[in-house]
């Protein structure tokens, strides 16, 4: 073992290579549930897609930055040498600077990268932008932007409240109920940022389940729940959670079951909330009956599982994609005002949780101190963007836009560069996105595989891949240590990041500031010493850097596995007050009312879904839902041959009730194709009653692969983003909300093409 192992977002693995070439990731014998994922490593690394050399677009190259961007995507590339690409970016970036300044300049860094502590692709490119003055940047996630932003107002801090997650070692001894609004899906808890030691959400679910919880799981997806946890489905029409839980509401009310003394103690504003449910304020009752017509309940189901809630200690739990649609923070509010009614926060095994789920350590454990990193430094620049919000930035510059209660100006941007990540395969409305990456002057990417946001760009950098290079993982949430040492020699020209930066700092004469001096040899031992002594402030002595880059995982103890969330407040509400404008929690929020929003009142309140509100259900019937897939990371490695061993003739597999299937003529295995009036892809069709009718789902993170020729230039290989919406949850937090789109399918009655996207793109040469 020593030696050998390495770490991704997915966990543990132990690398086989033959001269210098990665052969295979095996399983690390520790993790007592691998994932998978890792068989997509060598396939991917050593696949055709590779990027060998840098290159840059020939209209770029021939005419000058900015030249021709409608051929971004189509143009061919140039391959040159480094000297010959560096010398190009540190031109480019001189003339952005000294004609526009540092704020036409966006570091898109945004995905997940490495695991590694040194080589994070967003921390190098950000330390380099920093030490020649600066970059905008964006801010939040496309995971949970909505907890991101809505959160402290209500109750507090999202990440740190992720951080407190009761344990599910704590639910198995106390809870009775488990109601989960949009499951917990199995498929996600197999990632966590930055590593997952060991995989323990299925041992401590299924001990849960044996222990006596019931789980119902609300989702129009059975498998959003483990088979093993014998949970109770009731599928929703998608959308519509928040109305179900103010229809739970609306019982508790009249059934007088809710916590009146909890309520007066512990939380703000539920007079405003009763009157809204009750339909004070707008003459709607919110009643089982209102929601039932709404979600597809029964209204017998919604009022017995309100009364079940309230007599039995009751987890509700509320997963990170139910944010990612219209109105997403709505179902966040809801879930705390609907746990505050019920009076059990702060109970063991009681209350509410966000998240579980988003990765695979929350709920299971957290690591008490924090490992080293490359530090950033400091931005000179102030202007940042809402994450979601890049093609606005781009197609709309100098326009305002609200965010969290500020006016806001987009900026003026010229230069692009992004690394670490594929917005192309996170952000939405992807024809839409083609056109606002024709207007920079100039795009640089860093990546490994040529990815549709590679061929969408100016310039491409071959990077070294996390097992091409040294470094140490140390997961944000994950109670370990791992050594990642190099186990294959870096393919074709392919660089470490840290070295591109630094050739580029010296031709700019900021080296001094860049690399302060240290190789990345010595920055790895900076690192890990400083790592030392935070472990030695908490009683933990760690090895020498030598010692441990050629050992095993170093496993660190949790310090609170009996935790439960808002514990502390619950007990002294004064001394431990919350970082509210109140110090409770905020079920009507003064702030959020004061910003006078039309999308986001001063509590939780129902919305009709946009594409529902304007009568596109007549035309595309199918709720498309889009989520995490089990067969890798988002888009990463999706060449690799564990993702391609579940595509369907190439495509990705799209999942439909068998009764959808049949009225429209689709068998099990079709190549169909989805379509409304954003955009077309191709799928293959996966007939299975574990979706709900009327719905559609269709996991993201297959490559782009646009057909230019075709009308709405269709998606060969199954993206859903080609057909999701580019607007934003609401102007309060501007989040992504793609699961609220809806699509028409039918049989793909031509021979389907052949996928390009992992293939090279075309290369030429000069003149």
């Amino acid at each position: 073992m020593s030696g050998n192992v390495t770490s991704s977002h997915w966990g543990l693995g132990v690398a086989e290579s033959i001269d210098g070439k990665l052969a295979a990731v095996h399983p690390h014998p520790n993790d007592p549930n691998s994932s998978k994922i890792n068989d997509n490593i060598a396939s991917s690394l050593n696949g055709d897609a590779r990027v060998l050399k840098p290159a840059v677009r020939r209209s770029w190259l021939e005419s000058g930055a900015g030249a021709n961007p409608t051929s971004r995507g189509t143009d061919d590339f140039i391959e040159v040498d480094w000297d010959t690409a560096l010398d190009l970016i540190a031109a480019e970036l001189n003339r952005v600077r000294s004609q526009y300044s540092n704020e036409a300049i966006f570091a898109g860094s945004y995905g997940w990268s490495s695991a590694g502590r040194f080589h994070h692709a967003q921390s190098q490119l950000k330390r380099f932008l920093n030490t020649i003055g600066g970059f905008v940047r964006s801010e939040g996630n496309y995971s949970y932007n909505a907890a991101l932003v809505l959160m402290p107002h209500i109750v507090g801090n999202y990440r740190t409240h992720v951080a407190q997650a009761t344990r599910f070692s704590v639910v198995a001894k106390h809870t009775e109920l488990m109601v989960m609004f949009g499951g917990l899906a199995e498929r996600n808890m197999q990632v966590s940022d930055g590593g997952v030691s060991k995989h323990l959400s299925r041992e401590n679910l299924e001990a849960c389940a044996k222990a006596g919880v019931k789980f119902v799981n609300i989702s129009p997806l059975r498998t959003d729940a483990m088979q093993s946890l014998n949970a109770r489905w009731l599928p929703p029409n998608p959308g519509t959670d928040t109305a179900i839980m103010l229809a739970l509401a609306h019982t508790l009310i009249k059934e007088d079951l809710h916590d009146q003394s909890f309520l007066d103690n512990y939380a703000v504003g539920f007079d405003q909330v009763s009157d809204y449910v009750l339909g004070r304020v707008d003459g709607v009752v919110k009643d089982a009956t209102w929601a039932a017509a709404l979600s597809g309940l029964e209204v017998n189901t919604i009022e017995q599982l309100a009364r079940d809630m309230a007599n039995n200690r009751t987890l509700v739990c509320t997963a990170a994609g139910v944010q990612r649609a219209d109105y997403g923070e709505q179902p966040l509010w809801m879930t705390v005002t609907l746990a505050a009614m019920l009076g059990q926060i702060g109970l063991p095994g009681g209350g509410y949780t966000i998240g579980y789920g988003v990765n695979g350590n929350i709920g299971n454990t957290e690591r008490f101190f924090r490992a080293a990193a490359l530090p950033q430094g400091d931005n000179p620049i102030e202007q940042f963007i809402p994450v979601a919000m890049l093609t606005e930035m781009l197609l709309k510059p100098g326009e305002a836009y609200r965010y969290n209660g500020e006016q806001r100006i987009f900026p003026d941007i010229k230069l692009v560069w992004w690394a670490g990540g594929n917005p192309f395969h996170h952000h939405q409305d992807l024809n839409r996105l083609c056109k606002a990456f024709q207007m920079p002057d100039t795009i640089i990417v860093n990546e490994i595989n040529w990815t549709a946001t590679a061929r969408h760009a100016d310039i491409v950098l071959p990077v070294t891949s996390p097992l091409e290079r040294s470094d140490f993982g140390a997961g944000k949430s994950d109670s370990a240590l791992v050594p990642m040492p190099a186990h294959a020699t870096p393919a074709g020209l392919a660089q470490d990041e840290y070295d591109i930066y630094r050739a580029l700092a010296k031709r700019m004469g900021t080296d001094d500031l860049f690399s302060e001096g240290r190789s990345t040899d010595q920055w790895l031992q900076y690192l890990w010493h400083e790592t030392q002594t935070d472990a030695r402030g908490v009683g933990i002595e760690l090895a020498d850097w030598e010692s441990f880059l050629l050992g095993d995982v170093v496993p660190l103890p949790d310090l609170s596995p009996e935790q439960v969330f808002l514990a502390d407040y619950r007990k002294d509400p004064i001394g431990n007050a919350l970082p509210t404008p109140s110090g409770k929690l905020e079920l009507y929020s003064s702030t959020i009312a004061s910003f006078n929003l039309d999308d986001c009142l001063g509590h939780a309140s129902w919305f009709v879904p946009r594409d529902i509100a304007q009568g596109k259900q007549r035309r595309y019937p199918l709720y498309l839902l889009s989520g995490q897939p089990k067969t890798r990371l988002h888009s990463q490695y999706d060449n690799g041959i564990y993702s391609k061993s579940y595509k369907i003739k190439d495509r990705e597999p799209v999942l439909i009730h068998p009764d959808d299937a049949h009225s429209r003529g689709v068998a099990d295995g079709d190549v169909v194709e989805l379509y409304n009036d954003r955009g077309r892809c191709l799928a293959g069709a996966r007939v299975t009653d574990e979706i709900n009718r009327g719905c559609v789902f269709l996991w993201t993170g297959a490559w782009y692969d646009p057909d230019r020729s075709t009308k709405d230039a269709l998606d060969r290989h199954g993206n859903p983003n080609v057909l999701t919406h580019d607007e934003r949850t609401s102007s309060l937090s501007q989040s992504p909300a793609a699961h609220s789109t809806l699509v028409e399918l039918t049989v793909y009655k031509d021979e389907p093409p052949e996928i390009t996207v992992h293939s090279p793109p075309q290369f030429g040469l000069v003149g």
